[in-house]
Parts: structure tokens; C-alpha cells; sequence
């Protein structure tokens, strides 16, 4: 659990390429370069094979490390490689086309809209929590969209992933939860399996012609993988989006005024303030050199997207800054790289770009309830934000 973030940040970039972490009390190597981090995430010898890690092999890590359920989620295409990550994979690719994300746009306008509407009844007399009333639900409700979930249940969801992430919640509740959203996905999946509709589970249970279906088991993983990591990335980049102008309110204007467009804040905001902190995780088959360091046989690595979006040798001297007037285009890896690069990135990009803009044009006096290094003093752990996330509406 981390309390200072930038300054671990400061730390992993001015040190070593490969910097030893601890999470949760287990050791994990680090990659905190961007040129490393590109090469070793085309490296084979890294694999998300569960079995290759010499820590669960010998019985370090188990189910009881808070964690594990991050790691050991089933089999999707996250937890897979080769060919077989490719065939899972394909089968999203062709569910999130752009044609659907475009059509799904005024339902993402619509949920902005009503989200707004109780952001304003609940913050009318003093400090609102901007997470759990905008940033929260919108990401969900837009994914249940897309999956086919009828809107009545978008709450529910909401309420059991916001449970999952909080570092609040026992590991005990935290691995029932994943029981109950297991229950919840094979039975969406049986329903969209008799009744298929217009929908990403169903685009995912129906094969193309000539193609292998996937399995009820693949297509449950599928979706568990994708909601939790594509939703909980969105939370991140809005909050951290609004957190990074509140503290620049030069930048501010410029982009209120129609100086810089919001595309810009929202490349820079995934550059400077990741959504992930550290990606979990990889295993070397084999000793991997990186450098003068060895990534030894059988060790965990993580990526650690903040610490890389802060290289010096990739984005310069001020790295460390948030400046939404850098030169374009912005080089980040923060949706990944290579053939585990997040599918779902063009997503959280059109949610922000809708809820951003019309979030500061309904409150364009929106300032934090306390101040910016207090919260940035409130714990994360793999997903950067906080439990909360207090403004007031009207300045």
C-alpha cells in the first residue's frame, strides 16, 4: 500500500531499470524504463502462466494473498499466450468495433448526463464524492451496455466491482465477491446463449463462420477480465484527468477557452498520472537480461506504468510535470504494448472525452474539498485512485 505516490514514482524512475517491490508482502521485480518495458513486453520468455511463477510453484503465494484473485482470474485472454491469446483475443476485437462504440455514444452522453444531474442534487450544500457519484458508475454503466446488461443491474455492478477494489474490503468478502460475479456472468452468458442479441457477450458466445466458438468458461473469463480491467481504468483516468487541471488552473483555462483540445489532456493524464500503477504480472521461463540486471527463472514482474510514463529518456527533462501543451504525439505505454495492448483503450478514451468536458462545462468552478497533497496522500495499490475523491461543486 502506497501513501506517497509520487514519491514512489521519483524513486523507481531515478533508480535501477529493474527495481525490487513488495506487494503485500511478496517480492516482485519492477520494470521502470520505457525502452525496457517495450522489449519485454514482446519478450516470450515472459508468460502469464500462473505455473511459471517460482513463488506459487513452491508455495509462497497462494489464494490467501489478497492479490492472487488479480492474477488467477480464470482463463481469458489476459491470463493466456501464444495462439491461444489470439484466438480469445480476436473474438473481443470483433465485438468492440468502432461501429459499436460509436453507437453506444448517446447512451455514454446520456449516462453523463443523468450522473451529473444527481453530482448536483448531492453536492448542492458542500462536498460531493466526484468517484462514487460520476467517476464510478459512468465506466460501469457504459461496459453493462455493451454487454448486454439490463440497465436495473448497472447499480449492483457498480456496487460489487467498487467493493472488489477497495483495499477496505477482507480478502474473504473480496474472493465471495468473485464467486457471486461468477454466478452473475455464467448466467448472463446462458441467457445470451438462448436469446442472443446486439451485444459484445452475445458477439463473443456466437462464432464466425469457419471459426472455433469459444467456451462458456472462455467467455466468462472474457468478460470478468474486461470489466474489471477496462472499467476500473477509466475511474483512474478521469479522476486523475480532473485531479491533474485542478492543480494547473492555467492549463485549465487553456483548455476551457478552446486553446488545447481535451484530447490532449486526456494523452498527457495517461502519461503523467497512469491509471495502473503496476500491471500485474509476468513470469520468466528462463533468466532474461536486461541491462546489467537479470530478471532471474521463475520471478514475478510487473510493468510499472507511472514510474515509465515519467522516463526522462522518452519524454524528457520535465518529465515529471503535466504539461497538456507537450509536443504531439505523446508516446505512452500506458494501455500496454504489443499483443497483450489493452482492447478496450478506445473505449475509456471516447468515455473521458465525453465526461470530462461536459463535467467541467456544468461545473466550470469544480475545485477540490481538500487540498491536492492530501490527496494524494490517501493509499493505493495497483489501480491509482483513492477511496474517494471529495470536490466542491460551485467553488
Amino acid at each position: 500500500m502506497v501513501r506517497d505516490l509520487d514519491g514512489e514514482t521519483e524513486l523507481l524512475r531515478a533508480g535501477e531499470p529493474l527495481a525490487r517491490i513488495e506487494l503485500l508482502g511478496v517480492s516482485v521485480l519492477a520494470v521502470t524504463r520505457h525502452a525496457d518495458a517495450r522489449r519485454l513486453l514482446l519478450d516470450q520468455r515472459l508468460v502469464k502462466d500462473l505455473d511459471a511463477w517460482g513463488l506459487w510453484r513452491s508455495g509462497e503465494v497462494t489464494h490467501a494473498w489478497p492479490l492472487i484473485g488479480m492474477i488467477d482470474a480464470g482463463r481469458s485472454m489476459f491470463t493466456v499466450d501464444g495462439e491461444e491469446h489470439r484466438r480469445l483475443r480476436t473474438k473481443t476485437s470483433q465485438a468492440l468495433t468502432p461501429r459499436r462504440l460509436e453507437e453506444i455514444r448517446p447512451d455514454i452522453e446520456r449516462y453523463t448526463g443523468e450522473l451529473l444531474d444527481a453530482l448536483a442534487a448531492q453536492g448542492e450544500h458542500g462536498a460531493v464524492d466526484l468517484k462514487s457519484v460520476f467517476a464510478q458508475p459512468l465506466p460501469m454503466r457504459v461496459v453493462g451496455q455493451l454487454m448486454g446488461v439490463d440497465e436495473a443491474q448497472h447499480p449492483m455492478l457498480t456496487k460489487r466491482y467498487k467493493a472488489f477494489f477497495s483495499m477496505l474490503t477482507p480478502h474473504e468478502e473480496r474472493m465471495a465477491l468473485l464467486k457471486e460475479l461468477d454466478v452473475f456472468y455464467e448466467n448472463l452468458v446462458r441467457e445470451k446463449t438462448a436469446h442472443p442479441t446486439d451485444d459484445l457477450t452475445s458477439a463473443l458466445i456466437l462464432a464466425d463462420e469457419g471459426g472455433e466458438p469459444l467456451t462458456e468458461e472462455e467467455v466468462v473469463g472474457n468478460l470478468k477480465a474486461m470489466v474489471a480491467a477496462g472499467h476500473e481504468t477509466t475511474i483512474g483516468l478521469i479522476l486523475n484527468a480532473v485531479r491533474a487541471l485542478l492543480s494547473h488552473p492555467a492549463q485549465l483555462k487553456a483548455v476551457l477557452d478552446g486553446e488545447v483540445p481535451w484530447e490532449a489532456v486526456i494523452e498527457e493524464t495517461l502519461r503523467w498520472d497512469t491509471p495502473t500503477t503496476h500491471l500485474l504480472m509476468r513470469f520468466a521461463t528462463e533468466d532474461i537480461q536486461v541491462g546489467d540486471q537479470t530478471i532471474p527463472e521463475g520471478e514475478g514482474v510487473v510493468i510499472s506504468y507511472r514510474a515509465i510514463g515519467w522516463d526522462t529518456a522518452q519524454h524528457g527533462d520535465r518529465a515529471h510535470e503535466f504539461d497538456i501543451t507537450r509536443p504531439a504525439p505523446i508516446r505512452h505505454m500506458t494501455f500496454g504494448h504489443g499483443p497483450h495492448i489493452c482492447p478496450g483503450a478506445a473505449l475509456s478514451r471516447v468515455e473521458a472525452g465525453i465526461a470530462l468536458p461536459a463535467l467541467f462545462g456544468r461545473f466550470p468552478h469544480l475545485r477540490l474539498a481538500i487540498p491536492d497533497e492530501e490527496l494524494r496522500k490517501l493509499p493505493v495499490m495497483t489501480q491509482n485512485d483513492t477511496e474517494s475523491f471529495p470536490v466542491l461543486l460551485h467553488g
